[in-house]
């Protein structure tokens, strides 16, 4: 009996935290959507490509998102770029080519502007629908939480992913993404955590090429505010190009 009396008062001395239930897979991955993609947001980023010869291409641009599926981006840098504009609906996508006055579809897969990241990880961050999650333990990473993703179709970006989030407040920390064969493509670090305008997350994703090791890519988030409610006019092909 006071065996049974000691273990009760243990059991009260615990944080209420240490009580609950881990969050489950579904949940960390809704967590990530939203501070990753946001329902609605206007912003402004930068891509750097570091090439194999030690050579870097700059783009800035600025974005556009609606709901889970409707995106859209404008380049204004570098020269070759100005004018060229994306536009995403669902699991379509189209660059608008300026010199040619019409749009060209684009796949998920392609690399995005010739840089290390497809164009998936940038128009389409969604793994709540696109993927299967479940946790698994990481003794290396005790501060995170590891989720194992397997691709529910054809069209999503990778056919599997690694992600690590913080146990804390499920900030995304690093990833891996794999072919169905189990081969590394892309290592993902997420850095620079800073609040914009209704939402704090990694202002930096540097993504690592693992085929091209001498290669990578830097995106960053300049500035982003979720407050927006963008119409729905700027989402449809007639407006590219205008």
């Amino acid at each position: 009996m006071k065996t049974q009396l000691k273990l009760l008062s243990l059991l009260l001395l615990l944080p209420a935290a240490a009580l609950a239930a881990p969050p489950s897979a579904e949940e960390l991955l809704k967590k990530y959507d939203a501070i990753m993609g946001p329902t609605n947001f206007e912003g402004a980023m930068t891509m750097v490509a570091h090439r194999d010869d030690g050579s870097t291409r700059s783009y800035k641009m600025r974005m556009l998102k609606a709901g889970d599926e409707k995106a859209r981006i404008w380049f204004d840098e570098p020269a070759a770029a100005r004018g060229q504009e994306i536009l995403r609906q669902g699991d379509n996508a189209w660059i608008y080519m300026p010199n040619l006055k019409r749009a060209v579809r684009m796949a998920n897969r392609d690399s995005f502007q010739g840089g290390d990241f497809n164009n998936a990880d940038v128009l389409r961050t969604n793994y709540g629908k696109d993927y299967a999650a479940q946790v698994v333990e990481d003794p290396a990473m005790p501060e995170a939480y590891l989720l194992e993703l397997k691709a529910k179709t054809e069209d999503a970006s990778y056919d599997r992913i690694k992600l690590w989030v913080a146990r804390k407040d499920a900030m995304p920390i690093k990833g891996e993404y794999y072919t169905a064969s189990g081969k590394l493509l892309r290592a993902a670090e997420f850095v620079d955590v800073k609040s914009f305008k209704g939402v704090k997350r990694p202002a930096r994703v540097v993504m690592k090429n693992m085929i091209a090791t001498k290669r990578f890519s830097e995106l960053t988030v300049d500035s982003m505010d979720v407050r927006v409610q963008p119409a729905a006019g700027r989402f449809v092909l007639d407006d590219l190009g205008r």
